[in-house]
């Protein structure tokens, strides 16, 4: 079965501390669909296109888990928190 993931490209942290406070709260809401954590900021080079302030990639199992982890009630109450203050793409994706 393909696996999903979530790939979040992030445009502007303007709080950086509610930021913090979203991560912490959702990390283990994600967890619980099965997300990995790929990648959650650190050194990057833009090469072509846009440059972003961070990027965050989630692996899970399936897509369709992915999808319901973002469609979740707990995930959407932990997204409020940072929602206003921050600007970000997020696709969620099949993959191998």
């Amino acid at each position: 079965m393909p696996k999903g993931y979530w790939l979040a490209t992030y445009k502007r942290i303007g709080d950086p501390e509610k930021l913090k406070k979203y991560a912490e709260t959702v990390t283990p809401i994600i967890k619980s669909f099965g997300g990995q954590a790929l990648v959650r900021g650190g050194k990057f080079q833009v090469l072509q296109g846009e440059s972003f302030v961070r990027t965050v990639i989630w692996s899970f199992p399936s897509w369709q888990k992915a999808m319901e982890c973002h469609e979740s009630k707990k995930y959407q109450d932990g997204w409020s928190i940072a929602k206003e203050t921050t600007e970000r793409n997020l696709q969620i994706i099949e993959g191998v």
